[in-house]
């Protein structure tokens, strides 16, 4: 799955022989997913894993008390995680209240969509790298509406654990916070694709934690904006350390290219 930020790529893209998780596709694979059928039941069946991940394993969620008080006052925010620990985190929205992604117009992107909506999760296509603006006025607007949005800040393709500075824009104009939330699982596989993507196994132990929210004013100038952006990030890789540590594991390390135009 793949929730794409307010903000272009930087990463590399894949070779055509490549997938976005690192991998091949079979051209059999390639070729049956052009049917909406095929689509349609690989979306439902990695629904049903995240489904079977989670109900047979011993999953502990902490720091939430900032997301429960918003929930409970009607309050939108931005959830953010870095892409690699994408499977299990519409679990962490354990809630009635309307998140939102923004997912890309590609064949990808409405996979995500149709296996995202499996757990009530609004998905609607835009493209960050193409009519970006647009994406952004979307955004905008569902979370002017009381819709909260779930980012990747360092999707779709890199570099890894480096926060773009498009989602503290997005947090600035609509006056919404920033909360970060990471996962682990004891039992996993880590992928090797760009973001070195977290495979959580059933029958296994995980925890989810949240952050500090981070809030970032109207008038933010560039460099408040910079110290934002750090900050979110900085947030996230502890939060991530934390529950690899929690779950007995070494950290995984953020890519040393740093973000563009910050690092």
């Amino acid at each position: 799955m793949h929730i794409f930020t307010p903000s272009s790529s930087v990463g590399p893209r894949p070779p055509p022989s490549v997938d976005a998780t690192g991998m091949g596709t079979p051209r059999p694979l390639k070729k049956l997913l052009r049917s909406d059928w095929a689509r349609a039941q690989l979306c439902r069946l990695g629904a049903w894993y995240i489904r079977l991940v989670w109900v047979s394993g011993r999953w502990t969620v902490t720091g939430d008390e900032v997301p429960r008080r918003l929930w409970r006052a009607g309050q939108p925010f931005i959830l953010c995680f870095w892409h690699g620990r994408l499977l299990m985190m519409p679990y962490c929205w354990r809630t009635e209240a309307t998140i939102k992604v923004l997912v890309s117009h590609h064949r990808d992107g409405q996979i995500t969509a149709r296996t995202v909506g499996h757990f009530g999760i609004e998905a609607f296509a835009g493209s960050t790298s193409q009519g970006g603006s647009a994406a952004l006025r979307a955004m905008l607007r569902a979370l002017k509406a009381g819709s909260s949005m779930g980012i990747t800040p360092d999707g779709p393709r890199g570099p890894r654990m480096r926060a773009s500075p498009g989602v503290v824009n997005l947090a600035r104009l609509a006056g919404v916070p920033i909360l970060p939330s990471a996962f682990s699982s004891r039992r996993r596989r880590l992928l090797g694709s760009w973001d070195r993507f977290l495979l959580a196994w059933p029958f296994s132990r995980g925890v989810i934690v949240w952050g500090d929210p981070i809030e970032v004013a109207g008038d933010a100038g560039e460099d408040a904006r910079e110290d934002a952006r750090r900050q979110l990030e900085e947030e996230l890789n502890r939060l991530t350390q934390e529950a690899d540590r929690l779950c007995g594991h070494e950290p995984v390390e953020p890519d040393p290219r740093g973000w563009e135009g910050g690092e």
